[in-house]
């Protein structure tokens, strides 16, 4: 075994993936978690029951005596002790960095505030259609993810898709991954950066040593900032030059076209909305970028049923359809959900929103909710801050619980409306994660009569 004094910051799933990764290896690390009872204590201990575990209050002595930092992406690497540790030459790292020096088959890497759930499973459902053993996960949530560093302890892939956070990309160096997308940057994190610019330049990491990176010509943010990036091609919801990927509109119905040439029409696809064709050409374009055939793309393509928690149709109850966009973390996905349903319904929105709001600027919101939503029903710590920015617009109510905004919006909803849970915050202050947020909400939406 190597004697390399090695640190696990911050535990999770993420630090435990780190912990079995370097234990296959023979590596000997250790743990600290400023948490006295963080998540995967129990497992880790059983796993690894001589490792060190240091739980509490950071120590910058015991963070600079280390030759290196694994540091989970929750944990910032502004914290004082682990800047202390960086200043003292001690080196930084996370997951992804460890995953990308020691993978050696290609990656397909996704970032940006809004859609790279869908994208990277959409994508990896187009590889195995087209026969490739495919490795899914990074920080993607479901059954079928994993984190990256387990990924390569299962058996090996022909191609890994990775979702990657802002979080994930400040400790990686260089993915130099295959093909590349910022899908988009709208605020969020604000509670973790400094500034908008500063979230956008951890997301841009994502292009270091890219082979072909993709760009989304309806958002700007999406653009590499080094004039060395290969470009391989851009996608976007506006009819595209020769060589891109577009939409055009063709007797009253949106179709997908790569250059002039037809591909296939928005109805053929069971994801619903603009955002979603967006999502579909990302796709495509990555797809095609490292040289899957267009047929299994767009067999998968059709197929593709969209995730849990995203835009997600529950029911319709006396005229009233009800949807489920807990992953609606933050103000551009919120937006997105409501512009979509939106231009969907004859009737209008009623909105349950709100949460942790991680220093978001709702005002940016208003004049979509003044366009769509007739009623605001607003939950959670930040309600308030919702509130000040709607108040001019719509009608607001608070809810002290999910079940008495569902009971709410269901009192108040007229046939041809739909309810929209779309909370552009995030969920810690009344649930253990989106997830939680929209089983709770899909609940009392069942238990509607």
């Amino acid at each position: 075994m190597t004697q390399a004094n090695r640190i696990i910051v911050g535990l999770g799933t993420t630090g435990l993936s780190c912990a079995r990764y370097l234990h296959s290896l023979g590596e000997t690390f250790q743990v600290v978690d400023s948490r006295l009872d963080p998540p995967g204590l129990a497992e880790l201990q059983a796993q690894f029951p001589g490792v060190q575990v240091t739980l509490g209050e950071f120590s910058t002595a015991l963070l600079s005596a280390a030759s290196e930092l694994i540091v989970s992406p929750g944990i910032s690497i502004q914290t004082p002790a682990i800047a202390a540790a960086r200043a003292a030459g001690v080196a930084i790292s996370g997951d992804i960095d460890i995953f990308s020096k020691a993978v050696r088959k290609p990656v397909v890497a996704v970032t940006g505030s809004n859609g790279k759930s869908t994208v990277v499973t959409l994508l990896a459902a187009m590889a195995t259609r087209a026969g490739l053993r495919v490795g899914l996960g990074g920080n993607l949530d479901g059954a079928q993810a994993a984190p990256a560093l387990d990924l390569l302890r299962q058996a090996e892939k022909d191609l890994y898709v990775l979702e990657l956070s802002s979080f994930q990309l400040e400790t990686t160096a260089s993915l130099a991954a295959r093909a590349a997308v910022i899908l988009n940057v709208s605020d969020d994190h604000m509670d973790r950066y400094a500034s908008k610019h500063e979230y956008a330049a951890a997301k841009q990491r994502i292009f270091n040593g890219a082979q072909s990176v993709l760009v989304n010509r309806d958002d700007s943010a999406s653009t590499p900032w080094a004039k060395d990036c290969c470009v391989a091609a851009s996608f976007g919801t506006d009819k595209p030059a020769q060589g891109q990927w577009g939409v055009v509109e063709e007797d009253g119905e949106s179709v997908l076209v790569f250059g002039d040439e037809f591909v296939l029409r928005a109805s053929s696809l069971k994801i619903a909305g603009k955002h979603n064709l967006s999502n579909a050409l990302a796709a495509l374009a990555l797809g095609q970028a490292i040289g899957l055939p267009r047929q299994a793309m767009l067999e998968a393509l059709q197929e593709f049923p969209g995730l849990p928690h995203r835009c997600q149709w529950l029911r319709n109850l006396r005229g009233v359809d009800y949807f489920n966009d807990s992953k609606g973390t933050n103000v551009g996905a919120s937006i997105v959900a409501i512009e979509s349903l939106g231009e969907m319904l004859k009737g209008k929105l009623v909105l349950i929103a709100g949460g942790v709001d991680k220093g978001a600027d709702f005002s940016v919101m208003a004049p979509v909710v003044e366009k769509f939503v007739k009623l605001a029903i607003l939950i959670g710590r930040d309600a308030k801050n919702l509130a000040s920015a709607f108040k001019d617009s719509i009608e607001i109510v608070f809810a002290s619980t999910m079940v008495e905004a569902v009971s709410i919006a269901a009192a108040r909803a007229s046939t041809g409306d739909a309810v929209l849970l779309s909370p552009a915050c995030a969920s810690f202050d009344m649930f253990s994660d989106f997830t939680h947020r929209g089983r709770v909400f899909a609940g009392a939406v069942e238990e509607l009569q």
